[in-house]
């Protein structure tokens, strides 16, 4: 594990490395957990009009999410809500999760996950499905989701893609 050799991380606007998590949704590195000692790491998600991330559950970490634009919809448990620009949205360990984006319009997460460690999953998903080896949900996804204690389940997906007019990420 590489280790931050300075204590003053300062990340500028449009800096850090971005990837795409196949058709629908980026992430923009910010921090990495090798920059706070694993206590946590940063990421945003630029999130294309009406996409559906797979519904799922983390086992070791919890996340916090902004959202900086546009409107994100997301169900947490059996709890909806939507929200706009200024708006935390707290997604705890354990608790099944996803989250959308309602609208035709781009939307944009910044996403605090603690503890770090899981920013190394979205690079791993990304070669995956740029290589066109797996899509989003397929045997291989789920494969490098159980290294990351991350289960996905779909019976979510058929009610959010018909009540919201969505697409799951990677389809067409």
């Amino acid at each position: 594990m590489q280790v931050q050799e300075s204590q003053l991380l300062v990340v500028g606007p449009g800096e850090g490395k971005s990837i795409q998590l196949g058709k629908g949704m980026g992430v923009d590195f910010k921090v990495w957990g090798h920059q706070t000692g694993g206590r946590f790491a940063i990421v945003e998600h630029p999130i294309d009009a009406r996409r559906l991330v797979p519904p799922h559950t983390h086992l070791m970490e919890d996340e916090l999410s902004y959202v900086l634009e546009g409107r994100v919809g997301v169900r947490i448990g059996n709890e909806y809500a939507e929200a706009g620009p200024g708006t935390y949205i707290y997604k705890p360990c354990g608790v099944p999760h996803t989250f959308w984006n309602p609208t035709d319009q781009p939307a944009r997460l910044l996403e605090l996950i603690c503890a770090a460690g899981f920013e190394n999953y979205f690079v791993e998903i990304s070669e995956l499905f740029a290589s066109g080896a797996g899509k989003p949900g397929g045997p291989e996804h789920e494969a490098i989701s159980a290294r990351y204690h991350e289960t996905h389940f779909m019976d979510w997906v058929p009610e959010l893609k018909a009540r919201y007019g969505l697409k799951l990420l990677g389809e067409p």
